[in-house]
């Protein structure tokens, strides 16, 4: 009789295994972002989204490894900045800051904007004006449309060196963009700067980018 137990135990349980996979396979297994699906994701802001609300955070502690052992500016990036807002991990602000300026370090754009962005408007840092212009300048001359923007708009607000407007017009002027009210805000902007410029200066700050 011990071996009909024993095979009804077994069955019991090679039944149990074999409704596991209905709930499981709710769940697949996600691979790693490359460099370049991340920056992608950083453009249009959508990074959080992935990673806790489509992957359910799967990925957590590859993304630690990633930025903490292979020192990938992409990833310090992504993981400074779910750890500064308690995505997937515990909140630590300061941890995730120290993340995201190890990336700003390694001359990712899109930490130089963000961070000169937070010392802009004072989240998570107090707010320091020149700290943020330092980042800022560094991601505008990296292309960082949102960061030129954002440059142009403190220098206009009387912050920042005179000389500075030059660059912020070039970069500016030389911008592209396919949304037509951000283009009429560039406008605006570079027409703001021209009155603060003699004419010979503008002429000059319209050359190409090289």
């Amino acid at each position: 009789m011990a071996w009909h137990k024993a095979a009804l135990v077994a069955a019991v349980i090679s039944g149990l295994l074999l409704t596991l996979p209905a709930k499981s396979q709710d769940i697949e297994a996600v691979q790693l972002y490359s460099d370049a699906e991340l920056v992608e994701m950083f453009a249009t802001n959508e990074h959080i989204t992935q990673v806790r609300d489509v992957d359910r955070c799967q990925l957590a502690q590859d993304i630690e490894a990633q930025a903490e052992l292979e020192r990938r500016p992409t990833y310090q990036f992504l993981y400074g900045d779910m750890k500064a807002w308690g995505i997937c991990y515990d909140r630590d602000a300061e941890i995730g800051l120290l993340y995201m300026e190890k990336a700003a370090e390694q001359g990712l754009v899109e930490a130089l904007e963000q961070l000169g962005r937070y010392y802009h408007e004072g989240r998570l840092v107090q707010q320091d004006i020149e700290r943020a212009i330092l980042y800022l300048r560094e991601a505008a001359s990296l292309g960082n449309l949102r960061a030129q923007q954002r440059f142009a708009s403190i220098l206009l607000n009387g912050y920042g060196s005179p000389y500075d407007y030059e660059n912020a017009y070039h970069w500016l002027h030389n911008s592209v963009t396919g949304d037509t009210a951000k283009h009429r805000e560039i406008q605006q902007q570079l027409a703001q700067l021209s009155e603060r410029m003699p004419p010979s200066v503008v002429e000059e700050a319209k050359r190409p980018l090289e």
